[in-house]
Formats: structure tokens, sequence, C-alpha cells
């Protein structure tokens, strides 16, 4: 950690299951290029979509409801145990949505997110320990305003579709 990184108040991060949201696919997609906030995704690309499948090293990974449950627990358990502060999160089938309040960097906020969620669903016994759940990396939003936190938290507590495995921390 750098002692004059200026922190924001919050992140919004966003990671996908394995194998769910390919470069190419028909919603469009982002790339190291391709992934300033604000900008257009990626256009659909059958050619390119048909090559990220042929290089997968597993099966796509899906979150159902008990392992959306069980990675909504540890995402508790990673903020509690790092004295971060977690203000809504929203598991869903294919990704999850995190708005934090960490004194680190959204990088290794998100890393440590995905271990402890993976190590919690090893210990359920839902996957054999090796398997693939998460993408390489994600998006991170950093949050500046109360404004843009309240938007952020708005967003992925009631803007995400139907209601899964869902924590908003104004309710608390």
């Amino acid at each position: 950690m750098t002692e004059n990184f200026p922190f924001p108040l919050a992140y919004l991060i966003t990671f996908t299951c394995y194998g769910t949201w390919l470069h190419g696919d028909a919603r469009g997609s982002a790339d190291r290029v391709h992934r300033i906030p604000g900008t257009p995704y990626l256009p659909p690309d059958p050619v390119r979509q048909a090559k990220a499948v042929g290089v997968m090293q597993g099966d796509p990974y899906a979150l159902n409801p008990a392992k959306r449950c069980c990675v909504l627990r540890f995402l508790h358990e990673t903020c509690a145990a790092r004295g971060w502060r977690l203000l809504a999160a929203h598991v869903r089938e294919t990704h999850v949505h995190v708005v934090v309040a960490a004194a680190e960097t959204p990088e290794r906020v998100m890393t440590s997110l995905k271990a402890y969620a993976s190590r919690g669903l090893n210990e359920a016994g839902f996957d054999a320990p090796g398997r693939k759940r998460w993408t390489r990396h994600g998006s991170t939003r950093y949050l500046w305003h109360e404004t843009a936190v309240e938007q952020a938290v708005a967003y992925v507590v009631n803007q995400q579709g139907e209601a899964m495995a869902v924590y908003d921390a104004r309710g608390v």
C-alpha cells in the first residue's frame, strides 16, 4: 500500500463467474483497451467469442441459490476480518456486485473477496478446491463522493433484476 494513495469513500467492485461473459459476447464486453468507465463495450464478435470458449480450462461456473448465500456470507466475513465496511452486495447467478469502504486498493479488495468466497465454497463442499470460479479480474469503480456511493448502493441493491442474495447496510 502506498502511503500517499488517496483512498475514495468506497469502491463499486464487480466480478463475474468463470466463462459466463466472454469477449465477443452478444451483450458486448470490455478488455484492457476498452474498459474506461462511460465508454462503450466492444461490439459482439462471434469469432472472438468462439476463440474464448476454445481456450477455457473448464466449464462455465454459475452460482445456484445455496452457493450465492455462501458467497454472501463470506463477503461479510472477509470485510469483518480485514476491517472493511461492506455497504452493499448482490450475489447473482453469474456475477457479484459489492460496494465496500476500504483503505486498500480495489484490486486487493477484489482478490481477497474472491479468495475468501472460494474458500467458503470449498469448505461447504460445493466444488473441488481447484475449480475455476471467477474471471481473472473484474470492474473497479472509485466512489469519491457520498452521492456516488448512494447511487452505487442503489444500483447494486435495486437495479439488478430479481433480488438474489442481497445485503444492504442501510437496512441494518
